[in-house]
């Protein structure tokens, strides 16, 4: 029997598919989530996927007690994966003490509790945001980490520091620190998929459901950046290639085969695409037309990053694999799933 994961977050985008993925490799999964941004009937998606309804906790993790009531309902979890926080560019620099707030706290009380309760490893959801501004792309581990242009980013930076400082100060565990460029798509079977609540935040599902009529029109921020066709240039990553990511991670710290109590790699696929290319891959992906205008730029965004994925490639045997266009259908896969039941 493999240990029990604790996935914080784990009903959101990216958690839900990393449960998939974890369950699926023989993995007994606890989740947590406050339900902030994603919704309950997530778990009945994955329990279609995998055959298997992960046990579920509504809390919040910037309540302590929470936590510890949860690691002593649930004895015996080796491993946590951390999706737990606010995400958006944009939001967070209308609401910075919301970031800090939430994605600062809940690490300090998941560090807090490992030290207590003997777990292992922590696999943490970090960000290609911690690079900035990059003064060469592609970006690799040892890029500079420049000062982050925005909340958001710097929730990111600012939690490593403390993963790395807890570490340094003797912590028993260990971790993985996992800095992912853009993830997007949905499960190929169209059961889970990203579904924020109220309008979306990010690009993809905002495409999706201004291609569906949901909303007017795209707003495309800037088409008058340093790029070939002027929008900003990102990594674009399937999610199912990223949850798959962190079940590598999570074994390789239960297993002992991690080089260094902590470890970061860049997830990512290594190849650039801006903006309007997405749209066009979409477009032609699914022969849907998205409205689309061009906007004035986003306070927070930056120009063009994407990644060097070689170490994870290389140490990790992992792979972003896929096509864009595959993963846009994905999207579009589960669009149409959400409005066939009434949803969106």
């Amino acid at each position: 029997m493999k240990p029990r994961i604790l996935v914080t977050g784990g009903t959101g985008y990216i958690g839900s598919h990393t449960v998939v993925e974890l369950q699926k490799a023989g993995y007994p999964v606890v989740i947590i989530d406050n339900l902030s941004n994603s919704n309950v009937k997530v778990l009945d998606g994955i329990e279609r996927i995998s055959g298997i309804r992960p046990d579920f906790v509504e809390a919040d993790c910037t309540d302590i007690a929470a936590v510890r009531k949860l690691f002593n309902d649930y004895p015996g979890i080796k491993g946590i994966i951390n999706f737990a926080a606010s995400k958006a560019v944009g939001e967070s620099m209308q609401k910075p003490l919301l970031y800090y707030r939430n994605n600062l706290n809940t690490l300090m009380n998941l560090l807090e509790v490992m030290g207590e309760k003997e777990v292992e490893g922590i696999v943490f959801s970090s960000s290609c945001t911690v690079y900035g501004e990059p003064d060469v792309n592609p970006v690799t581990e040892e890029s500079p980490i420049k000062k982050a242009t925005s909340p958001y980013g710097n929730t990111k930076q600012i939690s490593e520091e403390i993963i790395t400082d807890v570490i340094n100060s003797g912590a028993p565990f260990k971790s993985i620190l996992l800095r992912y460029f853009n993830p997007v798509g949905a499960h190929p079977s169209a059961e889970i998929g990203e579904l924020p609540n109220g309008v979306p935040q990010n690009l993809v599902p905002y495409l999706t459901q201004a291609a569906m009529g949901i909303r007017k029109e795209l707003s495309v921020f800037g088409d008058d950046y340093n790029t070939p066709d002027g929008s900003c240039i990102r990594d674009y990553i399937d999610v199912v290639d990223l949850a798959k990511a962190h079940v590598i991670a999570i074994e390789r710290m239960l297993d002992n085969k991690s080089e260094e109590q902590i470890e970061v790699f860049n997830l990512g696929t290594g190849n650039g695409v801006s903006v309007l290319g997405l749209i066009n891959a979409f477009e032609k992906a699914t022969g849907v037309k998205v409205p689309h205008k061009i906007a004035p730029r986003r306070a927070g965004d930056i120009e063009k990053v994407w990644a060097n994925p070689a170490r994870a490639n290389n140490v990790l045997g992992w792979v972003a694999d896929t096509p864009i266009e595959e993963t846009m259908r994905n999207a579009w896969a589960w669009q149409m799933k959400l409005r066939e039941r009434g949803i969106m």
